[in-house]
């Protein structure tokens, strides 16, 4: 008979162990018929791991990695339950959670909408952001209570949009209360980051249980439209003296117009209107023209010019004369002044005739 009865308790021995081999499982329910657990059963709680048993709803007694033979007395809490005044040598029920305290990595966060602040440089202006961050149960006994429930199955993906919610509210308040400047964000990620883990840590240790041991800022971006336009500022601040680069770009579309005979008459205008500008432009610069200390009286006539039915000017008389010695003003341009009637030939016009007269051809050879 002892023998039989020894063999039968043997039968009746469970093991109650969580080999987990998902990487975001939080907590996991071991399945019990009736929850129903046998005196003397083995509890093996692996490293990374932590299980507790709950009684009618009621977080009991808590168990570390380690190796355990459940018996009255590591039990208090559920004995007291139970009302085990001396041991127990009968199944008794108890839910039994394991909880990963392991860190869950690779999680992502980011904002879902832009974030308006006013920045002491540009104004109004809207960030985003996004980064990574970790996940650990910190206290399974809060985890269990205010998140899993009676879940068999807690995992991270059920609470990821719940904790990118508050990282971002976090965020938002963390940018809004430094007043850092738009342009100083990329030099202060680390400090950024070490401050909004402290902000989201104390939002979620004591109301859930966790805590995120790394919670780091990958970009903060400024909207397109911004980006173009402080590349173009940049731009602008390379090429430093703005009327050096104007005269080059106009010798760059000069020399590339003279390389394009074929451009035909809408080239020629383009050409001879930037030849004027060029020209007035070299005129006003320094050590051009009239000495910088006096002021150069303006011009006795301002003339315009029609090119492709279109007019073009005003004109020094200086930058016409250049205009027809260089052969891009005929005799048969329209030209118009102040107090003239209407458009005329330039051939025609009293002040520009002269230009016009034939030049005499060379002398003949001694004889």
């Amino acid at each position: 008979m002892g023998f039989w009865m020894d063999k039968l308790r043997a039968e009746l021995v469970d093991i109650i162990e969580w080999i987990d081999d998902s990487k975001h499982t939080m907590t996991w329910r071991f399945p019990r018929y009736q929850n129903e657990i046998k005196n003397g059963a083995q509890l093996i709680v692996r490293p990374g791991q932590m299980a507790l048993f709950v009684h009618r709803g009621q977080v009991a007694d808590v168990f570390e990695p380690g190796h355990y033979e459940l018996k009255t007395d590591n039990l208090p809490i559920l004995a007291t339950l139970q009302g085990w005044k001396h041991g127990f040598n009968s199944p008794f029920r108890s839910e039994v959670y394991f909880v990963n305290t392991t860190q869950i990595t690779d999680l992502k966060w980011g904002t879902p909408n832009p974030i308006m602040l006013r920045d002491p440089e540009f104004g109004p202006i809207r960030l985003r952001a996004f980064g990574n961050y970790s996940l650990k149960a910190n206290d399974p006994r809060i985890l269990v209570k205010e998140l899993v429930g009676t879940n068999a199955e807690f995992h991270s993906e059920e609470i990821n949009e719940l904790l990118r919610s508050i990282i971002n509210s976090s965020f938002a308040d963390l940018i809004g209360e430094s007043k850092y400047a738009a342009l100083d964000l990329a030099s202060k990620y680390t400090e950024i980051s070490t401050e909004l883990k402290k902000i989201v840590n104390e939002r979620i240790d004591d109301e859930y249980g966790l805590e995120t041991p790394q919670l780091l800022i990958v970009n903060i971006s400024l909207p397109e439209t911004v980006e173009k336009a402080l590349d173009t500022r940049t731009s602008m601040g390379v090429i430093g003296d703005m009327n050096k680069f104007q005269q080059f770009q106009m010798g760059q579309a000069m020399l590339s117009a003279a390389e394009n005979p074929s451009g035909g008459g809408a080239a020629d205008g383009m050409g001879l209107g930037m030849g004027f500008a060029m020209a007035n432009r070299m005129m006003q610069s320094p050590g051009m023209g009239a000495p910088t200390q006096m002021t150069p009286p303006p011009p006795p006539a301002a003339w315009h010019i029609a090119v492709n039915g279109q007019s073009q000017g005003p004109y020094s008389p200086e930058q016409i004369s250049q205009g027809i010695a260089g052969g891009q003003i005929t005799d048969q341009t329209q030209v118009w002044s102040a107090g003239m009637s209407g458009w005329l030939p330039a051939g025609q016009v009293p002040q520009l005739s002269g230009y016009f007269q034939a030049t005499p051809p060379p002398p003949p050879p001694a004889g």
